[in-house]
């Protein structure tokens, strides 16, 4: 076993590898950036180096840098974490080259799975069934058009080498289909520095479950079950559960089956995630499921699988990165229970999800729940990083007791400072037609009206986490009569009266296009700029129709929370 390594990454996942490599003895070396000097994660390594400024690409991406930190600081091997470099083969391959162990795959095995069209290629040959679509080299827009044509409306573009839901448009008919495909292309070179995109048809009714599995390097190859991350809002997942709700087991079998055969197919090592789509539009029984992609990394969501296994998926990365066997054969791997994580973001529900920045005045998490967090009372989140304060994880004998667990502990959350969707959380485990387990990827989409109803003040816990008392309904009951929900009237002159020309920036960020210029007439709802924060697109459009009368920023600026961008007369 590895005596020390380097952790190439921050935050709450750092933190959670430094806890089991506490536990195994394992010294632990953090990088981190400026804004991060006084982060949990840096007290809690055994010593932390500083790689850079705030911004990623100028520290968290530099791997030239954090190899060189690994060598100066005697680790023995790096491990990557989720996100910035845990997918890149050129790292990877750089830190073999300079003698340290990268604890992941082999960096031919992260090539095979990062091209989305290639990887869908692969899969096609080793037996495991893909989405039909267009996933060719011939990336000419009139080509690429006549392929979503062929394919059918509504189609999903999709950047090759993408991920998180970046790089990512449903397009539902040929008149849009021009400017998706720039906005995913221009989304996918900025995120991944690769434009190039693939078409697949949209199913209309999809279940997203994902297998983790794990493999070794003396041939061994194991599936640890399935997760349900059907709860999503703009393709990123915001509850992950497992097993999967109503999974037949004879599709738990196949999914199992198909994803060793994706590991096998490119010799895979360590830890990774294949990732199906399941058309549920005829129910479960009997649906089709299909490849999507496979995350060549650990998941976000790895702890729900560790909760009804009883593993730790960071010790087993460890034992296969330092060469021994996997800890356990797949006739001993037995599912116990069930487990929920709730994604808790600083973002405004109550304005399409914006992420938030700000200072954390309070932080409080229940003793009952197990709780991933990069963040503690008194820090800030920053416009730099991904805006998760803490993942939220509980587990029960069953479904309905692991929700009912998530909810006490949602509850018992307590938040202040900035916005957060902690109150949207509370909602959507307390809904009806979750706790039945009706869901599909466009469950919050359809339920929004009442998931962003609010929620009674978080300093008052309601009684006892019962989903059916009254007294947490806040949208109108009465005693003996049906409810009778308020009536909010409102004039549309008086709207029209009170509704600003000014458009700010919601949040610090940069301009990534400005569609409009001095004197242009535009339309209510028309597209005037793009802004790119905390690693999303944001489309910004006129609030309503005039003549712009200034703009106040170009493409490329980097701009203040609130920002006057563009005025409209």
């Amino acid at each position: 076993m590895f005596k020390r390594i380097l952790i190439a990454n921050r935050g709450e996942i750092a933190r959670r590898i430094i806890r089991t490599c506490r536990r195994m003895n394992v010294e632990t070396v953090a990088v981190y950036s400026d804004a991060d000097a006084r982060a949990a994660f840096v007290r809690e390594a055994d010593r932390a180096v500083l790689i850079g400024p705030a911004a990623a690409s100028d520290s968290y991406l530099r791997g030239d840098r954090i190899i060189a930190v690994a060598l100066e600081t005697g680790a023995q091997a790096i491990h990557p974490g989720y996100g910035f470099l845990s997918e890149n083969a050129e790292f990877a391959e750089s830190c073999e080259e300079a003698g340290l162990v990268f604890i992941g795959p082999r960096p031919d095995a992260i090539r095979a799975m990062a091209l989305k069209g290639a990887a869908k290629a692969l899969m096609t040959a080793a037996g495991v069934p893909v989405t039909p679509g267009y996933h060719g080299d011939d990336q000419n827009a009139e080509h690429l058009a006549a392929g979503a044509a062929r394919i059918g409306y509504p189609v999903l573009i999709k950047a090759v080498a993408g991920g998180g839901g970046k790089g990512m448009r449903r397009v539902d008919r040929a008149e849009d289909f021009s400017d998706a495909l720039v906005s995913a292309q221009r989304e996918g070179l900025n995120a991944f520095a690769d434009p190039k995109v693939l078409i697949e048809k949209y199913i209309e009714v999809p279940r997203h479950i994902e297998i983790q599995l794990f493999a070794d390097e003396h041939g061994h190859v194991v599936h640890l079950f399935e997760r349900d991350c059907s709860l999503q809002r703009r393709h990123q997942k915001v509850i992950e559960e497992a097993p999967a709700p109503g999974l037949p087991e004879a599709m738990r079998e196949a999914m199992g089956e198909a994803a060793v055969k994706a590991a096998q197919a490119i010799k895979y090592r360590g830890a990774g995630t294949v990732e199906f789509i399941v058309d549920v539009s005829k129910g479960i029984e009997d649906a089709p499921f299909y490849f999507m992609e496979m995350n060549t990394r650990l998941q976000v969501e790895h702890p729900v699988t560790e909760a009804i296994t009883g593993l730790d998926l960071v010790e087993w990365q460890l034992r296969v990165a330092a060469g021994e066997p996997l800890p356990k054969g797949q006739e001993e791997l037995t599912i116990t229970g069930h487990a929920v994580e709730a994604r808790l973001y600083a973002e405004d529900p109550q304005n399409d999800f914006l992420p938030a920045t700000g200072t954390l005045e309070r932080l409080d998490f229940p003793a009952a729940a197990r709780i991933e967090s990069a963040v503690e009372t008194g820090d800030a989140v920053s416009p730099f990083y991904d805006p998760m304060i803490a993942k939220i994880v509980v587990h029960g004998k069953d479904r309905k007791q692991a929700l009912a667990r998530m909810r006490e502990a949602l509850i018992e959350t307590k938040l202040r400072g900035l916005a957060t969707n902690l109150g949207f959380l509370r909602r959507v485990v307390s809904d009806e037609a979750f706790a039945l387990a009706e869901i599909d990827t466009g469950f919050i989409a359809r339920h929004q009206d009442r998931l962003l109803l609010p929620w009674p003040d978080s300093e008052i816990a309601p009684s006892a986490a019962d989903p059916t008392s009254p007294w947490n309904d806040i949208t109108g009951w009465r005693l003996n009569l049906p409810p009778q929900a308020p009536l909010n009237l409102k004039s549309e002159a008086g709207e029209a009266a009170v509704v600003s020309g000014d458009v700010k920036a919601p949040m610090p960020g940069k301009l990534i296009d400005v569609f409009v210029t001095i004197g242009e007439s535009v339309e209510k709802g028309q597209k005037l700029l793009i802004l790119g924060a905390m690693k999303i697109e944001h489309t910004m459009k006129a609030p309503m129709a005039g003549v712009v009368r200034a703009v106040h920023a170009a493409a490329g600026d980097q701009v203040a929370d609130k920002a006057l961008l563009v005025e409209i007369e």
